[in-house]
């Protein structure tokens, strides 16, 4: 297969799913042209005049649609691991004898291993979206047709947007709607929190098809999903369990490592003067970024500080923040708990957004670049602070991007990770797949001692009469390996076969993923 290099030496076929690629070029270096995607015009004449766009079942739903051979169908994750629609979609799809679809989740989960079979049978070819779980180890082996394409959450909004991926038919699950489609995840037995990452779906897609087990009179208030961009409405029993949204990546951690590491995040923020009246941050759902809200949330009180807006996915670590007045706002993506669910419906300043205004790369601005400080995870880095976050040593697609890319443009950049995993090192010379640069990641942070970039003079200046210990990131990576003897092997892959892209968020490739041996 034909490729080339791209800027972070990384090869990039020319073409991925039959479409041209553009390899990645730089930071803010490839420029969008031409004018948004757009959907059809339609037609009032076509739809009920009393509004009810109820229909029978959702394979009716999928006639109506038009669904062919070939298509685009969407679904979101708000549910997480608690999904209880996508598996009904693709069986639908198969009792139609649709093959070759394209499935654009904004990400996948294990509860969604069923899928395989119709990755196998033909009835979906390849999935754009996050592939992660038994579905990314699948993928990893070089069994889908196609090859998966991960974007962030802000690079899948985007790539809708530009018409890069047009979505045939949206099938959005809503915890509670109305006969004429305005929805929320407010409410209902299956109630989830906000439906931000199917915003773009319902704004482009052809045809969109809400799905709800709470079916209310007209109007649905809050309306998260508006109606007006709504074709039909399907009533199933149950679509989602939401004490499945939290899972273990959702808890704050318990291990004495990783407290320390969180503790050590929460002290640079205090110390480097990144904690002040008015600042914000970001922290992911993983179990040491929670941490590092309880230590900071212990900073904030004994200073008297009080941050202006948080960012989330919401947990009920920042809806303690919000309900003690220690912020002003939680400016909310992802609701990952029920705490989260019923903050964001009850408390007018919990606001849902979605990732056109959080993290959307080709628009006028979004709130990730705004943050002082945004708390992360990774797989890996190397020495030059470039990170993995989609696969481990072994080169197994595991995880999802996330909003992670998007939240690199924060002001300070902070990754949380254990030195080691399993035995081995996490810092490398080089890391397996590149999915973030790094002169956009500030500082690392290990049980073993915090390193900051070079490139963030300002940083290091601001720590010099700290106690914390700052190291250069080639002494935590020299100690670990003595540790662990050695570096990790190469991964065991075949580079013919690519299995996996990872997009920038700009619409470039910045890395593939190849089959594991």
């Amino acid at each position: 297969m034909k490729g080339q290099i791209n800027a972070a030496g990384r090869w990039i076929p020319d073409t991925i799913n039959g479409k041209p690629s553009i390899p990645y070029k730089g930071v803010g270096q490839h420029k969008p042209s031409g004018t948004k995607a757009a959907p059809p015009i339609t037609t009032c004449s076509d739809y009920p005049r009393d509004g009810n766009k109820v229909v029978s079942s959702l394979q009716e739903a999928f006639k109506k649609a038009g669904l062919r051979n070939g298509m685009t169908i969407s679904t979101h994750h708000h549910f997480r691991n608690g999904d209880k629609v996508a598996n009904r979609i693709f069986d639908t799809v198969s009792k139609m004898g649709i093959k070759n679809t394209r499935w654009f989740p904004s990400a996948g989960f294990p509860c969604q291993e069923p899928i395989i079979k119709h990755l196998e049978s033909g009835v979906i070819h390849h999935i754009e979206g996050s592939i992660n779980g038994p579905l990314g180890d699948y993928c990893s082996r070089g069994k889908m047709k196609g090859t998966g394409v991960l974007r962030s959450h802000g690079g899948r909004y985007r790539s809708i947007q530009d018409g890069d991926v047009h979505i045939d038919i949206a099938v959005i699950a809503a915890p509670t709607a109305d006969p004429f489609g305005n929805a929320n995840g407010l409410h209902g037995p299956s109630a989830c929190g906000l439906l931000g990452f199917a915003l773009g779906d319902s704004q482009y897609a052809d045809k969109v098809i809400i799905v709800t087990d709470n079916l209310i009179p007209f109007p649905c208030i809050p309306w998260q999903i508006h109606g007006n961009l709504v074709d039909f409405v399907v009533i199933m029993d149950d679509i989602g369990d939401p004490e499945k949204i939290v899972s273990g990546t959702t808890r704050i951690t318990r291990s004495p490592s990783r407290l320390l590491i969180a503790e050590y995040i929460a002290r640079f923020v205090k110390d480097t003067g990144i904690m002040k009246d008015g600042f914000s941050f970001q922290a992911g759902a993983g179990g040491t970024a929670l941490a590092f809200v309880m230590y900071l949330k212990k900073f904030m009180n004994d200073s008297g500080v009080k941050a202006r807006f948080v960012r989330g996915g919401s947990t009920e670590y920042l809806v303690g923040l919000l309900e003690e007045g220690l912020t002003d706002y939680i400016l909310d993506g992802q609701t990952f708990d029920l705490e989260g669910i019923r903050s964001m419906r009850d408390n007018p300043n919990h606001v849902d957004t979605s990732p056109f205004t959080s993290y959307n790369y080709h628009g006028k601005g979004n709130f990730a670049s705004m943050l002082d400080a945004v708390v992360l995870g990774a797989t890996e880095i190397d020495v030059q602070f470039n990170a993995n976050v989609v696969t481990h040593s072994d080169g197994r697609l595991l995880h999802g991007l996330g909003g992670w890319q998007d939240c690199l443009f924060s002001k300070n950049t902070i990754l949380a990770v254990p030195s080691f995993r399993d035995r081995l090192p996490v810092i490398l010379d080089r890391v397996t797949t590149l999915c973030g640069p790094g002169e956009l990641i500030d500082v690392v942070v290990t049980e073993r001692g915090i390193a900051i970039n070079p490139l963030r003079k300002d940083l290091l200046k601001a720590v010099k009469k700290s106690d914390l210990p700052i190291r250069p990131i080639e002494d935590i990576k020299t100690e670990v390996e003595k540790i662990c003897g050695g570096p990790p092997d190469p991964p065991k892959i075949d580079k013919r076969k690519a299995v996996a892209a990872i997009q920038w968020v700009d619409g470039t490739f910045i890395d593939m993923v190849h089959k594991v041996l």
